[in-house]
């Protein structure tokens, strides 16, 4: 039986997801975080809807992140190593 009906399939907004622990490994300390240096360090491979910033790893070096959305966990783990987070 085919399926009728709306669904939201075309107009759901994609993010990149970014674990911490890749930040740490890629950025030097007080370097800026945002899509274009993500591109850059190939740890996205195209341009998203967006950029969401997840906690799963350490974070050792201070970092200035510009993204769209991130954990309440992955903000406090920025914040406590001396980073900053700044939401689009």
């Amino acid at each position: 039986m085919p399926k009728r009906g709306f669904n939201n399939f075309e107009f759901r907004t994609n993010y990149a997801v970014v674990n911490i622990g890749s930040l740490n490994e890629a950025f030097e300390d007080g370097g800026n975080v945002d899509e274009t240096s993500l591109l850059e360090a190939s740890l996205i491979r195209k341009p998203y809807d967006g950029v969401k910033i997840l906690a799963t790893g350490e974070l050792s070096k201070k970092l200035n992140v510009t993204v769209n959305k991130a954990s309440a966990s992955a903000k406090a783990a920025i914040e406590k190593a001396g980073g900053s987070l700044t939401l689009k």
